[in-house]
C-alpha cells in the first residue's frame, strides 16, 4: 500500500527523502482518483526499497497541495532531491509513472 502523505510529515516523508517519492493529489469522491488508486498501490509494490510511493488526501492536507499548484485530482507529483521533477495531472497509465519513476532513480 502506499504510504499515507500529511501536512505534518509532508516536509520530513517528501522533501526530505533521499529516495525519488511519488505523491499522488486525490479525494474519496473523486472517480478519477479511483481509478489511479489501485496502479499507486501497485507501484508501491514494484519500487519498494528503490522510491517512496505515497497518497495524499487533499480534502484533509491543502497546505502543500496548494503551494504546488494541485488545482485538479487526480495529479501525481514526482520528487527528487526534495525538487519537484514530474507532474502529471488526470489519469494517466501505469507505463506514464513508471517511465517518471525510472528517470529519477
Amino acid at each position: 500500500m502506499a504510504l499515507e502523505i500529511t501536512d505534518k510529515d509532508f516536509q520530513e516523508k517528501v522533501l526530505e527523502s533521499d529516495k525519488p517519492v511519488l505523491v499522488d493529489f486525490w479525494a474519496a469522491w473523486c472517480g478519477p482518483c479511483r481509478m489511479v488508486g489501485p496502479i499507486i498501490d501497485e507501484l508501491s509494490t514494484e519500487y519498494e526499497g528503490k522510491a517512496v510511493i505515497a497518497k495524499m488526501d487533499v480534502d484533509q492536507n491543502q497546505e502543500f497541495a496548494a503551494k504546488f499548484g494541485v488545482r485538479n485530482i487526480p495529479t501525481v507529483l514526482l520528487f527528487k532531491n526534495g525538487e519537484l521533477v514530474n507532474r502529471q495531472v488526470g489519469v494517466a497509465q501505469k507505463e506514464t509513472y513508471k517511465e517518471a519513476i525510472d528517470s529519477a532513480l
